[in-house]
């Protein structure tokens, strides 16, 4: 038996009842049972051969197994401590640790150039706060967005949006660095630390009380993982729901389309997010939403946190859920699949991509809706 390892993580407890591996989704498709995970682990001596199993990395940390297990267990970080065990170990996918050293050379995890951070708003006007600007919310603008390409129009979308309203936002330039959600799933504890270390001074030196995130990853982290201080993080989401509910948002424009929303894990069953998003979406004119069957907290996970953005699947591992997403989609005859997640976004246009289905259905981002109906073609 594995003491160290059952009593951080309360194993002890665990009576075996298997509702963690029915609620996870990776279940579904490949080798990854949480419970006889726990089982093995109280069982065994030691760790080596659960270690070197490859469906250690196939959690996305949805937190599934937590939120429905009756004990209290947390079964989602008992893979992250082993992961942190085999990056101690320096036996970790060769993907995961180019992440790893990215996020420590450049400050996000894919390597671009800490010097490039700043350049999705060359041309808005954003204010900066590292350039003596003031305001009273931080943007906080997170990796995938201020560098990949398909993610920085939502970035744009939402700044171009707030600069229309005159809202008071700034953000942090090229001194913003990763939040660090995705390096501690995969289990690198330390540098996660330091991060929250540099982000926390960072918003401290600039006397940040505000923040805004685009990625549910980011406001989670921010939220529930970092001290922050008191400070006040909110999604875009629920920002943006707030300014048409005061009216301060209206849509001169209509697009008439039947739109379904994609719950992301980290907004909707880790932090309770799920009317704001809606709300959104129905406010714009023109628009037959409709819901998923698998939505709100059964909302089916697109496979893109816990790390997985940076690891391969595992032999055996089945088909992606992100084409289940789609084919079911497709099925309930949505034109557009809406979701508030930059790994969502990617992953779900991804399955359209391979799916082949472009001419039927499109991947877009809430705040891209909101930008194209408030200036329509």
């Amino acid at each position: 038996m594995n003491l160290v390892f059952a009593e951080k993580y309360d194993l002890f407890k665990c009576f075996q009842c298997g509702k963690c591996s029915a609620g996870c989704p990776v279940l579904m498709k490949g080798p990854l049972n949480i419970r006889r995970l726990i089982r093995e682990v109280l069982l065994r001596d030691d760790l080596v051969s659960i270690c070197q199993r490859s469906e250690i990395w196939d959690c996305t940390t949805c937190q599934a197994c937590t939120l429905r297990c009756p004990r209290g267990l947390r079964p989602h970080e008992l893979l992250m401590g082993i992961r942190g065990s085999l990056v101690e170990a320096g036996k970790i996918p060769e993907t995961v640790s180019e992440a790893l050293e990215n996020v420590f050379k450049q400050g996000n995890p894919w390597g671009w150039p800490r010097s490039k951070r700043h350049e999705w708003a060359a041309d808005l006007g954003v204010k900066d706060l590292t350039r003596g600007d003031r305001a009273g919310r931080l943007l906080f603008v997170g990796c995938a967005p201020a560098y990949d390409p398909r993610v920085q129009s939502v970035t744009r979308a939402l700044a171009g949006t707030l600069l229309s309203l005159k809202a008071d936002f700034a953000i942090l330039g090229n001194e913003e660095t990763c939040c660090g959600s995705e390096v501690r799933r995969m289990g690198e504890e330390g540098l996660f630390e330091m991060l929250a270390e540099d982000n926390s001074r960072l918003f401290s030196k600039y006397n940040v009380t505000d923040i805004m995130t685009i990625s549910p990853h980011c406001y989670n982290v921010f939220k529930n993982e970092y001290q922050n201080g008191g400070r006040q993080v909110k999604h875009y989401t629920q920002v943006i729901s707030g300014l048409i509910g005061e009216g301060k948002l209206t849509f001169p424009g209509k697009l008439e389309k039947v739109v379904t929303y994609h719950d992301p894990c980290y907004l909707g069953k880790q932090n309770g997010i799920f009317d704001e998003p809606r709300n959104i979406i129905k406010a714009i004119p023109g628009i037959n939403f409709i819901e998923f069957d698998r939505s709100r907290e059964r909302s089916l996970c697109c496979e893109g946190g816990g790390g997985r953005m940076f690891v391969e699947a595992s032999p055996g591992s089945g088909e992606r859920l992100a084409l289940t997403r789609i084919a079911d989609a497709v099925k309930m005859g949505a034109d557009i699949v809406a979701t508030a997640c930059p790994f969502c976004l990617l992953n779900l246009e991804d399955a359209v991509k391979t799916a082949g289905c472009e001419d039927k259905i499109q991947v877009r981002d809430i705040m891209e809706l909101v930008a194209e109906a408030i200036r329509p073609a």
